[in-house]
């Protein structure tokens, strides 16, 4: 067993001629939330892409708890262990707030039903059916969310469409939670209790967290290390002060 929950190797990819991002190594324990920060187009969301299946890798390989994981397709990786949220919100807007959550569980082999069982309604299918909206409005209380249960998705305020967001990433129980700029979009009140429920989530879920987020005040707030990526180039990682004060990381985001 692996002392990282996730390690990148030389992770890096190309398109066609341009190298998006190069030599990218991170090494994150378990139960840390560790940033990935750097201007925009510095190459972010590239290693989400990668770590989750949307993109392979052109250079390198990652481990999730020492299992190399590269090559694999989303739904392998997405079973595996690796959840993630996106920058733009995505939800089943036309489903209810519940079975947005309901859709994470399927992953849980306890609550699967096979065809005949299922399109034949028989027992099976209603008693997991039961437990999925049980397990459904466990998570959803947790996050503030259970009297919003029966409403379509696209009618919650955008605060608590985030946190329905990172409901439905942990239902399919993962081991590694990307977050892409969760803070987007949010006004300073809706970003320290979106603090508080990244803490939360990390605390009661025994969750390893990597984040994307351009608020430095959030970033400082929550994170325990760091990595700059600029130009697809890792500038600087260690720890929050230290990397936060680095000349160079400073250069990046204000210029000279």
């Amino acid at each position: 067993m692996s002392e990282y929950v996730l390690e990148t190797v030389g992770l890096g990819i190309s398109f066609g001629g341009l190298k998006a991002v190069q030599d990218c190594n991170i090494k994150i324990k378990e139960n840390e939330i560790y940033g990935l920060i750097g201007p925009n187009g510095a190459g972010k969301t590239t290693v989400f892409n990668m770590l989750t299946g949307v993109y392979q890798p052109t250079y390198g390989t990652f481990y999730l708890c020492g299992e190399e994981l590269k090559g694999h397709s989303q739904e392998v990786i997405n079973r595996c262990g690796i959840a993630r949220t996106f920058q733009n919100i995505r939800l089943f807007n036309n489903m209810t707030v519940i079975r947005n959550v309901m859709v994470g569980l399927h992953n849980d082999p306890k609550y699967s039903c096979n065809f005949f069982e299922s399109i034949l309604r028989l027992p099976k299918h209603f008693k997991a059916e039961r437990e999925m909206r049980a397990r459904a409005k466990e998570l959803l209380d947790i996050f503030g969310l259970l009297e919003d249960r029966n409403q379509l998705a696209y009618n919650l305020p955008y605060g608590k469409q985030r946190k329905l967001e990172i409901a439905r990433a942990l239902a399919t129980g993962p081991k590694l939670l990307l977050l892409d700029e969760p803070a987007a979009g949010m006004n300073p009140h809706e970003t320290e209790e979106l603090m508080q429920t990244i803490k939360f989530v990390r605390d009661k879920f025994d969750m390893t967290i990597l984040l994307i987020e351009h608020d430095m005040s959030l970033v400082s707030g929550i994170c325990d290390r760091l990595t700059v990526l600029n130009f697809g180039q890792t500038l600087a990682e260690g720890g929050v002060e230290e990397v936060l004060n680095d000349p160079a990381v400073v250069k990046a985001y204000l210029g000279d």
